[in-house]
């Protein structure tokens, strides 16, 4: 055995495989494949049987048992509440706030304090700008009094001291120059003796000239000069009394606050607002006794109503409350973008339930009321379906978990919905809202009923 095994040998010659057989590559593809097609078709088998889900209302037949009368629609719309006068109440002065006196929802009166801002820098202003004005009141009082008694006095003594002088320095000019002619004094002597006298004469008239306008008093010129510095000074304190009243923010109107801007510490400014800087204002406020509804009318429609045109709002929150509406504003331009017309329809006697920006649908009333009448066998069925329900003509049905097309007539549209006048009996599951994607026979998921 030990020398058969030392004859066997490994043949290095044969080439090795480096890789997969070529039949094993298009098996492990063909594997991929299968199970890339499988996913996919789990995928679209999914998306065609989702349950789409759906709001249901049953349809309910109104019989009418002789005359009845229908409100007609001319045309129904749907936009938001707002209130018709919304104020952002900003300041008149930059400061930083230092007391806030409302919260969100409030309700405030006009006049009532609602910010008061830092007042210590405006408060050193006025002050400054009031000790100028009494020293300017000081001094025009004391032009407009003129001179005292005593300053007159004064002003007579040192003139009468400047004569006498003048006097005594012109008898001792004659002396000297008498004896000069002698020719006991030297001639510098007697030109000294002139210098003094010549500057003696100057004093004296410079003192009778003082003299003149102490009697005389100020001018009339410098009178003005002092009068125009006082106006001056009296509208700087006013502004700076305004600019301190402004550090109290009051509301303007009443109303309600919908928004507070601002806490305590941050700073109010009247220039630049930035995004993370100071605020433009405190508090947005409103009065909610005067609400409307804004509306953008297509000008296809435009056609169906006018001004003074009567209304009834519904709101989404609550669909059970009606209001009674009428048109208060019609935009004079169109929207050329939307091809709309904006319309705002006041809201009567709106209640605390109503909010801005609520979601409404206005019902605009047809001047002609007209009464639903059968003279020829039982009365008809009245048939009504919310408008949102009908789509070109048709509404879906749920039957057996399954949405279901149906065609129907519409007979016009009132405050109660469309008018069917064909293709429901009522008593029908109808989907209230339906998506634009469902088809017929689609799979539904009801999420409401009523």
């Amino acid at each position: 055995m030990a020398a058969e095994l030392s004859r066997l040998r490994i043949d290095k010659s044969s080439k090795q495989n480096d890789g997969p057989s070529p039949w094993a590559v298009r098996w492990i593809l063909s594997v991929v494949a299968l199970l890339v097609i499988a996913g996919l078709g789990g995928w679209v088998w999914t998306l065609m049987n989702a349950e789409t889900p759906v709001r249901v209302e049953r349809v309910r037949n109104a019989q009418s048992s002789g005359a009845a009368p229908v409100a007609d629609v001319a045309l129904n719309a749907t936009g938001y509440i707002i209130a018709a006068h919304k104020i952002e109440v900003a300041s008149k002065v930059v400061g930083r706030v230092s007391w806030i006196g409302v919260e969100k929802g409030d309700r405030v009166k006009r006049g009532q304090v609602i910010v008061r801002l830092e007042d210590d820098e405006y408060r050193a202003q006025l002050q400054q700008a009031q000790g100028r004005l009494k020293s300017l009141q000081a001094q025009l009082q004391e032009l407009e009094a003129g001179s005292r008694p005593q300053e007159i006095a004064v002003a007579q003594a040192n003139l009468n001291q400047s004569r006498a002088d003048l006097e005594r320095e012109r008898l001792n000019l004659d002396r000297i120059r008498k004896l000069v002619q002698e020719g006991v004094f030297a001639q510098q002597q007697l030109d000294d003796a002139n210098a003094a006298y010549r500057s003696n004469e100057a004093r004296m008239q410079s003192l009778e000239k003082s003299f003149e306008l102490v009697e005389l008093g100020p001018r009339a010129e410098r009178i003005a000069s002092v009068q125009g510095q006082l106006m001056e000074a009296q509208g700087s304190v006013a502004f700076f009394e305004t600019q301190l009243s402004n550090t109290i923010i009051r509301a303007p109107v009443d109303g309600t606050v919908l928004e507070k801007n601002v806490e305590i510490g941050e700073f109010v400014t009247t220039s630049f607002v930035g995004e993370r800087g100071a605020k433009g204002y405190v508090v947005s406020m409103a009065d909610l006794n005067d609400l409307q509804v804004e509306l953008d009318i297509s000008q296809n429609d435009f056609g169906r109503i006018g001004p003074k045109q009567q209304a009834v709002v519904t709101t989404d929150a609550y669909p059970d409350r009606k209001y009674d509406g009428i048109i208060q504003e019609i935009s004079p331009e169109a929207n050329r973008q939307k091809a709309t017309v904006q319309v705002k329809v006041k809201i009567l006697a709106p209640d605390a339930l109503l909010r801005p920006d609520m979601n409404a649908s206005v019902a605009f009333l047809s001047d002609n009321p007209r009464a639903e009448v059968s003279n020829a066998g039982p009365a008809k069925p009245l048939i009504f379906v919310p408008a949102a329900a009908v789509r070109d003509g048709t509404v879906f049905l749920v039957l057996n978990g399954r949405a279901v097309a149906r065609r129907v007539t519409v007979g016009g549209s009132t405050s109660q919905g469309l008018r069917i006048e064909d293709g429901l009996i009522g008593g029908e599951d109808l989907i209230v809202n339906p998506p634009d994607a469902l088809q017929d026979g689609a799979r539904i998921q009801v999420v409401e009923s009523r």
